[in-house]
């Protein structure tokens, strides 16, 4: 065993035992979903009875008897089909099935108590064996078989009587199936010995010939990957080496001239013999020099294209041997889907479409729960039964689908049905009832609106609790997992016709493809996925509400918020007058992050944190760059939680600010416009200490005659006054072109909630009432407009 494989010496033989029984028992359940519909399939038949032979024979050295009586009798049954002595029908197929899922708990059952175990279901086992054994034997009455010893006749299965005529099918009393987990990636387990036909080996359908399996652990895999990824870090570095050299040949070059220059020189004033023989040696050196430059320059660059080319190729196997097959990971649910539909009395055909599509083994293991509960939902809710089915036009015979493909740089999963559909009217009662929106606002949801509600918890539209279906649980935690692993969910449907849901998920959670922006000077990444837009702003469309920064993309405002501020770094100078911005979501509310500048498009090796540094708040993982450096990937989930954090503690800066800082040095200029000498002294002599200057205007005419003349950083107005009171000045202003982008503090003596929000309508930026003035708030709101003053 090469120490790259999985170590098993630490496992018992039960354990051995148990892996060997759950890989053949998904390759059994596989085949018989394929015979029900292929009855008589020789190549079925020929995977059955290697698969029933391969866990015979391990039972056999682990001397489980009642498993080797089990595993025998269905290879005679798999013997007398493949002779046809016997037709298959859907009753032998459900018998075969349960006796799959008895082998399958045997080797689930813990050594120490497979006695007791063993004991309690022994009436079980010899129930489903005598099953097996009527139908494999049809007229004939047996007793189980025993199992030691075996009489070695047709390899080393008893001779079968002849076959007789069938009779009527007994009945079959009710069996609880027990759901076959996927089958895991193991390394075969010994063989015993047998004739060469009958070793345990998988069906050509299943894996080409060759490909042999070992086992790895995930840290393996990491570790690969860490190295692949430096190997390939450097490789990058050999060029710029071969660079540097060919700058020395250059210098060698300027050298030979300079040697020829002086020989020319030295000729003028007839040198002795042995300065002639100095200068010759020298330049054959330079020749020799130049020469061998040459040739390991030439070298070296062979030598970095093979080396670069190598660390892809590994790179590339590495990243490669993290994707498995998607049939892997839905091997289980044909089997899944035939006993539900059976359990409800629905007929249903499933198909799997695009088994081969490769999928990051992360993300395959992450969607066994969603899958499932999708898949059983198309039955419970959208299958109708035959009966319904032929009243609406339809064949009895309904069908769901699973089809994985690559699009786009994306894993794209959709599965769907054609059954009844979703009553979104259904639906609109439902959210009503349950007061997740005001009626009038559940009449203007449009369908997609709607259909997001079904993924909310506890949401349900079905009346009637089973066992299967009616709580509101499911559908919910396959939306979580999706946002996990950075995909999206979405569900669209046609009433009558049928309902899809759409998965879209990254290809491999190994590499991810990010945005790279610069944040104070360092670079970070932003996983494409969780980007909902990208965008570029003029600082002059950026307004502010009660110290909230907003801009308006598609007719929706969306807050601002600088991306050093939220990570805690220090202030970046944005002195651009267009900002780089990123938007963000959780599905409901939109934020717009600044960056410094956005660096573009790389795809990154995800390397894991430090498991000693805990969860790092807003960072999720670390890759590197091809130059070698360090470079974090967000968190984006997190961050956005630490987003809304942020803009309700209302600890905010003003993004503004940085750029306006030399123009605020200059000068920070204040219209105070007050009616009322007392206010407007008061309000004066609080801004001058400060170190502002001010200018005071005594109604709203005045005011807005200052205001068009003069340059003012900030105008702070009464509400009212005579001749133009404080309202109408504000509209004035935010109307003006060239005053629009001018800050309004509003401050009032009154203090009602419909004077307040009067005031931000007509686009004051804060609103506050005169006792303001007793402590921060007034000073604290002309600060957070246009900065501290220069106190130069």
């Amino acid at each position: 065993m090469s120490k790259d494989e999985l170590d098993l010496s630490h496992l018992s033989m039960l354990d051995l035992f148990g892996m060997e029984v759950e890989t053949q028992a998904a390759l059994l359940n596989e085949n018989l979903l394929g015979l029900e519909n292929h009855t008589q399939s020789g190549k079925e038949l020929e995977a059955l009875m290697r698969g029933a032979h391969s866990i015979k024979g391990a039972a056999r050295i682990v001397q489980l008897d009642r498993a080797v009586q089990i595993a025998h009798v269905m290879e005679d049954y798999f013997v007398a089909a493949k002779e046809g002595r016997i037709t298959v029908s859907e009753d032998h197929i459900d018998i075969l099935l349960s006796g799959v899922d008895l082998l399958l708990s045997m080797g689930k059952v813990q050594e120490s108590e497979l006695t007791a175990w063993m004991q309690e279901h022994q009436p079980e086992i010899d129930l489903i064996a005598s099953q097996i054994q009527a139908i494999a034997s049809p007229g004939t009455r047996q007793e189980p078989p025993q199992t030691h010893p075996e009489p070695q006749t047709l390899g080393d299965r008893p001779a079968i009587p002849p076959p007789t005529p069938e009779p009527p099918p007994t009945p079959e009393p009710h069996l609880t199936p027990v759901e076959s987990p996927p089958s895991p990636n193991l390394v075969p387990f010994p063989e015993p010995e047998a004739p060469p036909p009958m070793r345990a080996q998988s069906p050509p359908s299943s894996k080409s010939s060759g490909d042999r399996i070992v086992r790895l652990s995930a840290d393996n895999l990491n570790r690969l990957m860490g190295l692949a990824g430096e190997s390939l870090i450097e490789a990058n570095w050999l060029q710029p080496f071969a660079d540097s050299l060919l700058k020395l040949k250059k210098h060698q070059a300027q050298l030979s001239k300079t040697l020829e220059k002086l020989d020319n020189s030295l000729s003028e004033y007839h040198p002795n013999q042995r300065t002639k023989n100095y200068l010759e040696i020298a330049q054959i050196q330079e020749k020799e020099c130049l020469e061998i430059l040459n040739n390991r320059i030439n070298e070296l660059e062979l030598f970095a294209r093979r080396f670069s080319n190598l660390s892809d190729r590994l790179y590339r196997e590495v990243i490669d041997s993290h994707m498995r097959p998607f049939s892997e990971g839905v091997s289980g649910f044909p089997r899944m889907m035939r006993d539900l539909a059976k359990q409800l009395g629905k007929s249903v055909k499933f198909e799997i479409t695009g088994k081969a599509t490769k999928v990051d083994r992360d993300i395959l293991e992450k969607l066994e729960a969603p899958l499932t509960q999708i898949l059983r939902n198309a039955i419970a809710h959208g299958i109708e039964s035959p009966e319904e089915r032929i009243e609406k036009g339809k064949t009895p015979e309904g069908t769901v689908r699973i089809e994985a493909v690559h699009r786009g740089g994306m894993l794209l999963i959709t599965i769907s049905d054609d059954g009844r559909g979703i009553n979104l009217a259904q639906i609109r009662q439902q959210v009503i009832a349950n007061q997740l929106v005001n009626p009038e606002f559940a009449h203007q949801l449009t369908e997609a609106e709607l259909m997001e509600f079904l993924f909310l918890p506890s949401f349900s539209t079905v009346t009637e609790v089973t066992e299967i279906s009616g709580r509101g649980v499911g559908l919910d935690i396959a939306k979580g997992m999706m946002q996990e692993v950075g995909g999206l969910l979405r569900a669209q449907s046609e009433l009558g016709k049928g309902t899809q849901f759409y998965l879209q998920l990254p290809l491999t959670l190994s590499v991810i493809r990010t945005l790279l922006v610069e944040i104070s000077s360092e670079p970070y990444g932003f996983p494409l996925t969780r980007i909902d837009r990208i965008i570029q702003i003029h600082r002059g469309d950026i307004f502010v509400v009660e110290n909230r920064q907003y801009f308006t993309l598609n007719g929706q405002n969306i807050s601002l918020v600088s991306a050093h501020q939220v990570l805690e770094l220090e202030n970046s100078d944005l002195n651009h007058e267009l900002l780089a911005v990123i938007v963000l979501s959780d599905r409901t509310n939109y934020y717009g992050l600044v960056v410094d500048r956005f660096l573009g498009e790389r795809d990154l090796v995800v390397r894991p944190l430090d498991p000693r540094l805990g969860k790092v708040r807003d960072i999720s993982a670390a890759a590197l760059m091809e130059d070698g450096s360090p470079v974090l990937i967000i968190d984006v989930e997190d961050l956005v939680r630490s987003l809304d954090l942020l803009l309700s503690s209302g600890r905010l800066s003003q993004i503004t600010q940085d750029a306006q800082v030399k123009e605020s040095q200059r000068h920070q200029k204040i219209l105070v416009v007050d009616d009322s000498i007392t206010v407007r002294e008061m309000e004066r002599k609080l801004l001058q200490n400060r170190g502002y200057k001010v200018d005071v205007a005594v109604n709203g005419v005045d005011a807005w005659n200052a205001a068009r003349t003069g340059e003012y950083d900030l105008i702070i107005t009464d509400v009212d006054m005579p001749r133009m009171n404080g309202i109408e000045l504000v509209n004035h202003i935010k109307s003006h072109a060239k005053l629009k982008s001018t800050p309004v503090i509003i401050v009032s003596y009154k203090d009602r909630e419909e004077d307040r929000l009067l005031g931000l309508e007509v686009g004051a930026n804060y609103y506050l009432t005169k006792s303001s003035f007793h402590d921060h708030t007034f000073l604290n709101a002309v600060i957070d407009m246009i900065g501290t003053p220069d106190e130069s």
